[in-house]
């Protein structure tokens, strides 16, 4: 399949050039993140003049005055933050390109393509691991922290999906990644969901992972392979396969790539989420508290309880 060459104005093209270039720059300084990502979305979103002029004293109201507040990542709190293993260092910076990531998705901007492609490469380079060249990032995508992505070159990941980055994420060169797809790296206990295992999951170079699919943490998809829309991945997609269901199983190889594939009896995928898990130690003085407040002990079975009489 071919794609057309698309083009903005030669005036277009120069404001969108100039405007990419300067925030390239200011991000790649040594001045104040938390500045930058304010002063770019104050402008985005068109309220240069009611910040200003609330910086000069003037009166406004509490709605405008949250609204003003809140283009400043500082100001902000992500899901995200509340993770008590995550890295504070790197997360402090990762948290303010992703606040100028999210945030930038609301504004029209965000639906010019040829401006918002090129904007959210130039971000990925800043807030992921490793982001490749030529990398296509459309509208909606959330991260978790953004800094434990890597991303290889010629990359497309289209509108809503998921890059779950809690343990580490990989997507390798030319990898296709489409509409509402959810890619994870941690898992949480079956019993205790406060218990969280973080995993490395990696799409290798040339896989397609289809529409809504959903690809537990830990997992392998091979280079070259499909996985179908709506398809639950929980074991590892060998190279060259097409897999398909809930759970995920092979149906069938690649036509021309038989001689290059694995195996597999009865199409089962194998399952090895263990030797990529990554280990974590959450700090002595972690001020520590369980969302749910509940004591999930087991029954005890010698002397269980007896029924409840209320109604």
């Amino acid at each position: 399949m071919t794609k057309r060459h698309v083009s903005l104005p030669d005036g277009a093209e120069a404001g969108v050039r100039g405007f990419i270039d300067e925030v390239d720059e200011r991000l790649s300084s040594d001045e104040d993140t938390c500045e930058v990502v304010r002063d770019v979305l104050v402008d985005l979103h068109g309220d240069r003049e009611a910040w200003d002029a609330w910086q000069d004293g003037e009166s406004v109201s509490r709605a405008e005055r949250v609204r003003l507040q809140g283009y400043d990542p500082c100001n902000a709190t992500l899901e995200s933050e509340y993770y008590a293993e995550k890295d504070e260092d790197r997360f402090q910076r990762s948290k303010h390109l992703q606040w100028l990531w999210r945030q930038f998705d609301a504004t029209p901007m965000a639906d010019n393509v040829e401006f918002a492609l090129r904007f959210r490469q130039m971000l990925g380079n800043h807030l992921f691991a490793e982001c490749g060249d030529n990398c296509r990032f459309f509208k909606g995508i959330s991260v978790t922290y953004g800094h434990n992505i890597e991303v290889g070159d010629n990359v497309v990941v289209h509108d809503g999906v998921h890059l779950d980055d809690r343990g580490k994420l990989t997507i390798g060169d030319r990898a296709s990644i489409s509409d509402g797809v959810h890619l994870y790296s941690h898992d949480h206990d079956i019993v205790d969901q406060t218990t969280v295992r973080n995993f490395h999951t990696i799409v290798e170079a040339d896989a397609r992972v289809t529409y809504d699919a959903m690809v537990r943490a830990g997992c392998r998809i091979g280079e070259n392979s499909v996985v179908g829309a709506r398809s639950v991945v929980q074991g590892d997609v060998p190279d060259h396969h097409v897999v398909v269901g809930s759970p995920a199983r092979s149906v069938r190889v690649k036509p021309g790539w038989e001689s290059a594939a694995e195996e597999l009896e009865d199409g089962r995928l194998p399952d090895n989420q263990d030797d990529r898990e990554i280990e974590y130690e959450l700090p002595d003085d972690l001020d520590q508290f369980d969302e749910f407040g509940r004591d999930l002990k087991p029954p005890d079975v010698e002397n269980p309880s007896p029924p409840s009489t209320e109604r």
